[in-house]
């Protein structure tokens, strides 16, 4: 069966966290996923191809990208001709940070990025030019220090301007936390019946509103439309089944409950910015035998 591997990474129960540092003329790790959240910086990769979930995006001279805990992520040589790539990677362990502390007021921001964090995020090219030194010279520091370095570093990132988030919330089973069990419960039943047809009527039934009243409920507690939304998850169950299934594009879409291929694809281009057959594509010769 053809899979994304899962990485044992080497971290021990008694460490907080590793940090890699590699020059190198190309990428040759496989797309891959682990329980504990990466921090990349990535200097002279101008051309290379990142895959964050399901976002695919040609990176540019630098970059630098949080991913979280079970997000499939790697980067490939793709067009990048540069001899010297430099690559810093930090891995910790998801539980390093304590949830209660990071629920105090002075952490919380950090708490609400790594949450955010389960879509990846690409953070500005003013904050890697800020920040790369500090991260760059992180190996250079000891026990204590450099840990709290790391928050130092964290803290730093998570107030910085013009984050990006990368994939679609859908991909992994993740939206982020609306407050209003009637959203998480609509969230639930959608993606759990994405396969099939499910009308405002259905929705709005399940947690006891109007449908006029829900349609204002859903845009205003996540910004988006109830048909968005659930196309939106229709997709991202689409984007899975792509990888991880020989199914056709039609198989997929009557899978995921588009009952007309030609919106699916204009859908999933529209999203994506490549069709259902490029998608896949991307993610060839990056999967391994388990």
């Amino acid at each position: 069966m053809n899979s994304i591997i899962k990485e044992i990474t080497p971290l021990t129960p008694n460490d907080c966290f590793t940090i890699f540092t590699r020059v190198k003329k190309e990428f040759n790790f496989p797309l891959h996923f682990h329980e504990e959240f990466e921090l990349n910086l990535i200097l002279n990769a101008k051309g290379a191809k990142r895959i964050v979930g399901d976002h695919i995006e040609t990176i540019d001279e630098m970059e630098l990208v949080l991913v979280g805990s079970n997000l499939n992520h790697a980067w490939f040589t793709h067009h990048c001709e540069s001899e010297e790539i430099t690559e810093v990677t930090i891995q910790w362990h998801h539980d390093l940070f304590d949830d209660k502390l990071l629920r105090r007021n002075q952490l919380s921001i950090i708490r609400q990025m790594l949450e955010r964090s389960m879509k990846g995020i690409l953070f500005s090219q003013e904050t890697i030019k800020t920040i790369s030194p500090r991260i760059l010279s992180l190996n250079q520091k000891n026990g204590f220090d450099s840990v709290m370095e790391l928050i130092s570093i964290l803290h730093d990132l998570s107030t910085s301007r013009n984050m990006r988030t990368l994939s679609d919330s859908t991909f992994n089973d993740f939206h982020q936390p609306s407050n209003s069990r009637r959203i998480e419960k609509s969230f639930e039943y959608m993606n759990n019946n994405y396969n099939k047809q499910i009308s405002l009527k259905d929705i709005a039934k399940l947690v006891n509103m109007t449908e006029v009243s829900f349609s204002r409920f859903i845009k205003k507690r996540t910004g988006s439309t109830y048909i968005n939304t659930l196309n939106e998850i229709r997709l991202g169950h689409a984007s899975r089944m792509l990888i991880d299934t020989t199914h056709s594009v039609a198989e997929v879409s009557f899978n995921c409950g588009f009952n007309n291929i030609s919106n699916f694809n204009r859908l999933f281009r529209k999203k994506k910015n490549c069709t259902p057959k490029e998608f896949r594509e991307s993610f060839s010769g990056s999967r391994i035998f388990i």
